[in-house]
């Protein structure tokens, strides 16, 4: 028992030996805050005010509420003309201004967003006055959607989720050698795509789409994008057997959201005139009102006006041999003397001269004489070089995989043989 009593005693010392130990001191953990940067600004630095311009509101109009005095802003609207037109700030557009923080509130830097990437910077707190040009940093992902035609595109894409610029970006695409108004219920297409991310999370519009398929009756329509000329430095679409999508000219000046209403025929007859012949020598592309017009082909505008049953219409001239007339429109957007590119759009649907309904009246001329555009054997646009086709033929080997499997090839590990050398 006194044993007990006295290991009991021991064991009651040693625990309060334990006790008393002091434990080391360790230094207070200090967490710094680590400044937050936007624009290449520390915004702790400023008071920040975000704002949308209004209607009526200019630059000038901004900063003076802003405490900056007039004589300041016509300095800065001078010294950064080049690079910046502040004239041209559009209402509706956000903008973020970075005020001192003392009592006068004054505006120092004006971020104008041009969307939701780029902006233009004027930094006005020192005597030096700049404006650069901002964009945020950008995550693209690759994406592939593939989908069946019940009624349109335009429809099957909605139903998809996917927003109407990429439906025109595949529209243009195709645009050549694909007649969306004949779609097919039952016809279906892939598209390898890229979609742009800011913040990672921010969705920021379409980047490239770099590989489709459309399968129409049956057929297995190809596109590739492709740098074939380096010269120029323009991506163009290539069908798997190295020919361009793009021909010199559209097959029709809107881009599908049309039908043909009356074809090129020189023995029409209408009831209107007794029945008699009235040719008719261009091609009438119904659509709604204000429907875009686009020109079919690079080309010179050799008249824009209005003129008695014609309504207001356009003509191009393209070169010595063709040129094309665009009837009926609502408005035009070009002028005599205007450089278009093919696919520009030169004005919209109307019903304007003598018409019945909204549509286009396309004339095609060759050597001065309307022949129907339908009919044509349309010039190609300039083939692949011979030397650059083994090349291409490379580069679409794993993105035609990609479509036809739907799935990237897995390249097999090279083996490597060592050869040791006998002396």
């Amino acid at each position: 028992m006194k044993k007990i009593l006295i290991l009991f005693a021991f064991t009651l010392s040693f625990l309060s030996c334990k006790k008393e130990e002091k434990k080391p001191i360790l230094p207070p953990v200090i967490i710094e805050k680590i400044p937050e940067i936007r624009f290449g600004y520390k915004i702790d630095d400023y008071r920040v005010i975000h704002d949308t311009i209004k209607n009526g509101e200019s630059f000038g109009v901004i900063l003076d509420r802003h405490h900056v005095l007039y004589p300041k802003i016509n300095q800065i609207a001078i010294t950064v003309k080049d690079t910046f037109d502040v004239r041209r700030v559009r209402a509706g557009k956000p903008y973020t201004i970075l005020a001192s923080k003392d009592s006068t509130k004054k505006a120092q830097v004006f971020i104008y967003k041009h969307d939701k990437i780029s902006a233009t910077i004027v930094d006005f707190k020192d005597s030096i006055i700049t404006a650069t040009r901002y964009k945020k940093p950008i995550k693209i992902i690759e994406k592939e959607v593939e989908g069946v035609i019940l009624t349109s595109l335009s429809a099957t894409m909605d139903s998809l989720g996917l927003n109407t610029n990429l439906t025109w970006t595949i529209a243009d695409m195709y645009a050549w050698t694909l007649d969306f108004y004949k779609l097919q219920k039952g016809d279906s297409f892939k598209f390898v795509y890229e979609e742009k991310f800011i913040d990672d999370s921010t969705f920021a519009g379409y980047g490239k789409v770099k590989s489709a398929v459309f399968k129409h009756r049956g057929k297995d329509l190809y596109a590739f994008r492709f740098l074939a000329d380096s010269i120029l430095n323009i991506h163009e679409y290539y069908d798997e057997n190295a020919k361009m999508l793009r021909s010199q000219f559209l097959k029709a000046p809107i881009k599908f959201q049309y039908r043909i209403s009356s074809r090129y025929n020189l023995k029409r007859k209408i009831a209107y005139y007794g029945n008699r012949v009235r040719p008719h020598r261009g091609t009438d592309f119904a659509a709604r009102i204000n429907t875009p017009i686009i020109a079919t082909a690079n080309g010179t505008v050799s008249e824009s006006e209005r003129r008695g049953g014609n309504g207001n219409y356009v003509k191009i001239k393209h070169n010595s041999t063709y040129s094309t007339q665009y009837l009926h429109m609502k408005r035009r957007k070009v002028k005599r003397g205007d450089f278009v590119k093919q696919g520009d759009v030169i004005g919209w649907v109307g019903m304007t001269g003598n018409t019945g309904g909204p549509h286009v009246c396309y004339r095609f001329c060759k050597y001065g004489k309307q022949v129907d555009p339908l009919k044509e054997k349309l010039p190609d646009a300039k083939p692949m070089e011979k030397h650059v086709k083994p090349v291409f033929f490379d580069f679409i080997k794993p993105l035609k995989y990609q479509l036809d499997y739907k799935k990237i090839p897995v390249k097999k590990p090279e083996i490597v043989t060592e050869t040791i050398a006998q002396n």
